[in-house]
């Protein structure tokens, strides 16, 4: 349930949860730059806030619940910092023309020493204003070249089960290996299933 102090906030000031320079909507077939950040300043901190708080706004099931304060949102984002500029953490974005952030992911490539082959695929966001613009695919498949070029062979991710991701992560190759009824929570309250999958790749990124 959601707390009255947050209820009233979100209804008297809105742009407190929401993103003040959420990006426009993204036409189709339009161009967009996959990058790897190397450090996370306040101006990405910010843009990946919106995206952050679009898609918990959305709907997604990914860790946070609704509403979701701008200032946790970014202190999310800040949170991976160390990781990032240490390299143990590979945050992909994607940008518009504009050179606005509309999606990112992550690859966590720190594991333990008997799994230096594996990496976790974690946090695919893509703002509802580029959806079904190919921003997902392509960084999921910029996700596979990262972990391949380090040298990994298996990838592992969890979704909520029977969402779009799913959908789209079984298109690219990757294999269900189980769910787990019950594990999370919708961010706007009730409970989700979440299922694990997994991709076996070599190291030039093909399917093993």
């Amino acid at each position: 349930m959601l707390c009255v102090s947050s209820v009233l906030i979100f209804l008297l000031y809105p742009w407190f949860f929401s993103g003040a320079h959420a990006p426009k909507p993204m036409p189709r077939n339009a161009p967009m730059l996959i990058t790897r950040i190397q450090a996370l300043d306040d101006d990405i901190c910010d843009q990946l806030a919106d995206v952050l708080i679009d898609c918990i706004e959305g709907g997604a099931s990914v860790s946070f619940m609704w509403p979701l304060p701008r200032e946790r949102a970014i202190a999310f984002w800040r949170s991976l910092s160390a990781e990032v500029a240490s390299g143990h953490r590979a945050l992909l974005v994607a940008r518009n023309s504009g050179g606005q952030i509309v999606g990112t992911v992550q690859v966590a490539l720190a594991q333990p020493d008997n799994q230096q082959h594996r990496v976790d695929v974690a946090k695919l966001l893509v703002h509802r204003n580029a959806r079904r613009k190919g921003v997902a695919r392509a960084l999921m498949e910029r996700a596979e070249t990262v972990a391949a070029d380090e040298g990994k062979s298996v990838l592992v991710l969890d979704t909520a089960t029977g969402g779009e991701a799913e959908i789209l992560y079984l298109n690219l190759g990757w294999t269900a290996a189980g769910v787990i009824p019950g594990y999370a929570l919708w961010p706007k309250g009730g409970l989700c299933s979440t299922t694990i999958l997994y991709k076996l790749i070599d190291s030039s990124g093909e399917i093993d």
